[in-house]
Formats: C-alpha cells, structure tokens, sequence
C-alpha cells in the first residue's frame, strides 16, 4: 500500500473512531434521561475509615441538598437524589460532560452498627460522618 494511501486510511479510521465516540456521547448524555424513573448515574466516592467513623465523600457537583437522599438500610448506605439541569431556556447546550437526571449510589458497609452523623456540602461533595456504634 502506497504511503499516501496508508495516510488517507488512518486519517478516515480515526474519524470514525471520533464519530462513533461522540453518538455514544450522545446517547448517554442527553435531556431524555432527566424524565428516567430508575437512576441513571453513580457518583463517585471516596472512604476514610477511623476508629470511631467513616467519613464518605460523594461527588456531586450541582447538585442542590434538597434534591438528595441518604438512607441507611441494613449493611448499605444509599443515596439517592437528582442533578437538574440549569435552566438555560434561550441557550443551546454545546457539551455536557457532568451526568445529571437520577443518580443512585449504594455503599456496603462492613458488619457493624452505624448512624448518619454530620451531613454537609464542601467544594462540590457530600461529606457523610457515618459513627460507629
């Protein structure tokens, strides 16, 4: 295969490569999912252990408290809530790469009894204090 015919391949293979990943962006990402009943989403977390808790950090940027849920059932704890989009009515979203619509995020805990102690936002984070009892 001639150089100039190898360069013409790989300049079409790499854009296919882009047209495919931006339709997946596409379809995991769209307005649609802001109407979902199951959750869509799984935030990210962090787990610090200490003798007397743990402290859990969950990333939820825009996300306002009343729109979230923190539950402690059995082993697990389970949050649950919705990042809205901003309402932008005049404006044409261009990229949307934070997920929003329902989000869920279920957190085994080990053999133990636990309760939900200080709850608050810092820097875009729920931080958790979960006691050990």
């Amino acid at each position: 295969m001639p150089l100039r015919d190898l360069e013409t391949w790989m300049w079409a293979e790499a854009c296919e490569i882009l047209d495919r990943a931006d339709r997946l962006h596409r379809q995991f990402f769209r307005p649609a999912v802001m109407n979902a009943k199951q959750p869509t989403w799984e935030p990210p977390i962090d787990v610090y252990e200490t003798d007397y808790e743990f402290k859990i950090m969950v990333a939820l940027p825009g996300v306002a408290p009343d729109h979230l849920s923190v539950i402690l059932k059995g082993d697990r704890l389970i949050i649950t809530g919705q990042r809205r989009l901003p309402d932008s009515t005049q404006a044409h979203i261009r990229r949307l790469e934070i997920p929003y619509g329902r989000f869920e995020r279920r957190i085994e805990l080990p053999t133990g009894r636990f309760e939900i102690g200080a709850r608050e936002f810092e820097n875009g984070c729920l931080v958790i204090l979960l006691r050990k009892i």
